[in-house]
């Protein structure tokens, strides 16, 4: 996730929206018969929904659930989409259907690589490294009283 300001953070509505979206999808995922070999038999986490500022279009991050290849999952998702708008528009009451879109979840990744990068040598020997403004050397911030 990129870093957002203010004036670009979604607003409540969108959130709540989002969420809406995001539980009735999971609900559709279980009970769906899926026509396509690259759903049939999948278990798909869906780990957000992200709702345009007009609620005109959203955009559902996955991954298979256990492990596989979140790209194949993503794509055979876009070709369901309009089946899954249909059944979306059934299943919730917006005035207007946002138009979906799915992506493959990276989120997961990204915290994978930080935390790998926070187990480094180099980097924990500087974030083990007392503090510069303690000449004592005992890593506290507080005076000695």
């Amino acid at each position: 996730m990129t870093a957002r300001s203010a004036a670009n953070a979604p607003s409540q509505r969108q959130l709540r929206v989002g969420e809406e979206i995001r539980h009735a999808l999971i609900r559709i995922f279980a009970e769906a018969h899926w026509r396509d070999p690259d759903l049939a038999g999948a278990n798909i986490t869906l780990t957000e929904v992200r709702i345009g500022p007009d609620l005109r279009n959203a955009t559902g991050f996955v991954l298979p659930f256990g492990g596989g290849d979140a790209t194949t999952l993503a794509a055979a998702l876009n070709r369901a989409a309009p089946y899954l708008r249909r059944e979306l528009g059934r299943a919730v009451r917006l005035r207007l259907m946002p138009e979906l879109r799915f992506e493959a979840d990276t989120s997961f990744d990204e915290a994978a690589r930080i935390r790998d990068r926070l187990g480094d040598p180099a980097v924990r020997r500087d974030l083990e490294a007392p503090a510069r403004d303690d000449p004592a050397g005992n890593g506290s911030d507080a005076a000695p009283s």
